[in-house]
């Protein structure tokens, strides 16, 4: 998946597009029986371009949330492959369970053996049944406990990459102790002594991402999101409609760039024209500059500073004012 395809399902942004990427496929069927259109074709080439690229310039919040979900994006198993195509999975959380919304396994990243953790969406319908649709159950919280607990062990750098709308919020989850699996996470990794880089790569929802996302260094794929609730959610709480989600994705700043400007994360990742779903290799590779750079960074710090600049770091997070007295 290395190249732009008209013919993908169009986002609603991007409808404008439609009616050339249509002329074009018809020149196309044309130009073998008449040569003469290859010039006509040519302009509606460069055409397309330029509008794709100012429509991609002038995205909205809503947008950048319908490119984070987009059904083709690539999930953890992507990445991990083309970062190392002998990377070893583990499964299960040692407790009787293995859930598939959560990947966990060793790989290299350049020069740095790491332990990596991340959520899995599913492509087909029974993948993604399987997968809950991204969203963990406790055992996959579990299982990326168990993950952590090992890189602590060996000292051995945590990289997480987080795309999930968030816990699964069925009954049966919450029989098994979510909110204690979560919990659970959170507090573990505030407390490891080895680096921890996380990536939001689609769509990081609540505690649910939260759970993987305690990290020393915190990026965001360009046309990722990032926020403690879905906009639907917000809508239906603040407005209680659910037609108000565009003014929700305004209001909650859940945009990479926005993040960064709030210093919530710390690099923002650049996606191939048109999204991730575009290109796979090409965001692979800059995701992994960025892992690359931040972990070399890291190596700077010992282990108890390791700990001390998270805890810091999120300690930093959030700004308030308070008010003149009266």
């Amino acid at each position: 998946m290395a190249h732009t395809d008209r013919k993908q399902v169009p986002l609603e942004f991007e409808q404008p597009l439609q009616a050339l990427a249509q002329q074009i496929e018809n020149l196309e069927k044309q130009l073998a029986d008449n040569p003469a259109i290859e010039s006509d074709l040519a302009r509606l080439h460069e055409q397309y371009d330029l509008l794709r690229r100012s429509l991609y310039s002038k995205l909205r919040p809503i947008d950048h949330l319908e490119l984070a979900r987009h059904k083709q994006r690539p999930y953890t198993r992507d990445y991990f492959e083309r970062w190392d195509s002998e990377w070893i999975e583990m499964h299960g959380d040692r407790k009787g369970a293995d859930d598939p919304a959560m990947v966990l396994g060793l790989l290299r990243i350049g020069g740095h053996k790491v332990v990596g953790i991340g959520t899995q969406k599913g492509r087909s319908l029974r993948d993604k049944q399987q997968c809950n649709f991204g969203m963990p159950q406790p055992e996959g919280y579990r299982k990326a406990l168990r993950g952590i607990r090992h890189a602590e062990k060996f000292n051995l750098p945590i990289v997480t990459l987080i795309d999930t709308p968030g816990a699964y919020p069925g009954m049966a989850a919450e029989e098994h102790n979510q909110a204690e699996a979560i919990a659970v996470n959170l507090m573990e990794l505030a407390g490891v002594t080895v680096p921890v880089v996380a990536v939001v790569t689609g769509e990081g929802g609540s505690g649910g991402a939260l759970a993987i996302g305690v990290a020393n260094r915190i990026l965001m794929l360009e046309h990722s999101v990032y926020s403690v609730i879905s906009p639907e959610g917000c809508a239906s709480i603040l407005w209680r409609s659910p037609d108000k989600v565009s003014e929700a994705c305004q209001a909650m700043k859940m945009t990479a760039k926005e993040l960064l400007q709030l210093g919530v994360v710390d690099e923002v990742i650049d996606e191939p024209l048109g999204g991730a779903h575009n290109d796979y290799d090409t965001v692979a590779t800059n995701a992994k500059m960025g892992l690359i750079r931040h972990l070399d960074n890291l190596r700077n710090l010992n282990r108890s500073q390791l700990r001390e600049d998270r805890q810091k770091k999120f300690r930093n997070i959030g700004a308030f004012y308070e008010p003149a007295a009266v």
